[in-house]
């Protein structure tokens, strides 16, 4: 059972700021971690391997050379192989020419049974590279699994989360699947698994070396770009209106009046 999990590095808090005069986030002392959602797609793939005694979870990441450290700890907790995506040419890609790149890396993995993802991360909240991954690969694709029931002879049984409970989809493999938080609960990584971490070694790919069509890569190859990123200012002005309740309400009814609500 070869299993290629997709992981991103995120920032580990919701507290971030925004440069103003470049209008990105500014990353200088934020920690960065494993995007919580593919915590859980780690985990299902180690659990699968575990469970058919063979094969390995190959774990790919896209990013800059300090994602290398998701990838670490995706080892501690129980993927056997690593490969870091990065390459100057991959910064700024929107979901597109990610899961183009992720594609590439994929087919030059090789043999695999299935991918994982989780359902999204918590810094972009598209859910897009899972589906566009499975459309640049030909393959199927289901989403918000929450339970893989069998894998075998070539198919995948396993039910999706709907709005009125759940559906069971059958499917052949290889195929690409998202998962949600309720599949299962991610361990925590053993002391075994944090001194093999140290000593892996995480295979970098650069764009040269993957053979990637450059002009569908990064910001060259995304057809979204993001043109600001800004916090809204939130103004809020308070006026307690003195008197009696009906002269107090007639206030208020002709403050609403003149306010401009656009």
């Amino acid at each position: 059972m070869n299993v290629i999990v997709c992981l991103k590095q995120v920032p580990g808090t919701t507290d971030v700021k925004v440069d103003p005069q470049t209008n990105t986030l500014i990353r200088q002392g934020i920690e960065n971690v494993i995007n919580p959602f593919d915590t859980y797609a780690l985990e299902e793939g180690v659990r699968l391997k575990e469970r058919h005694g063979e094969g390995k979870v190959t774990a790919i990441s896209m990013g800059p050379p300090q994602a290398e450290a998701a990838l670490r700890e995706a080892i501690s907790l129980g993927a056997d192989e690593a490969v870091l995506l990065s390459d100057k040419a991959f910064a700024g890609a929107d979901t597109w020419a990610t899961a183009y790149t992720l594609a590439q890396a994929v087919n030059k993995i090789g043999q695999h049974d299935i991918i994982i993802c989780g359902r999204q991360t918590i810094d972009g909240d598209t859910g897009q590279v899972g589906p566009e991954l499975a459309e640049m690969l030909g393959i199927p694709f289901v989403a918000y699994v929450s339970r893989i029931e069998e894998l075998a002879d070539g198919q995948m049984r396993v039910q999706r989360m709907v709005e009125e409970g759940h559906e069971v989809i059958e499917s052949p493999l290889p195929a690409v699947i998202t998962v949600v938080k309720e599949i299962n609960v991610p361990r925590l990584p053993s002391l075994r698994g944090i001194a093999r971490s140290k000593s892996a070694a995480v295979a970098v790919w650069t764009a040269p070396e993957m053979g990637v069509d450059e002009s569908r890569v990064g910001l060259a190859g995304s057809f979204t770009k993001v043109i600001k990123v800004f916090f809204p200012q939130r103004v809020s002005q308070s006026e307690i209106f003195q008197g009696e309740l009906a002269s107090q309400v007639d206030c208020l009814v002709g403050r609403l009046k003149d306010a401009d609500l656009t």
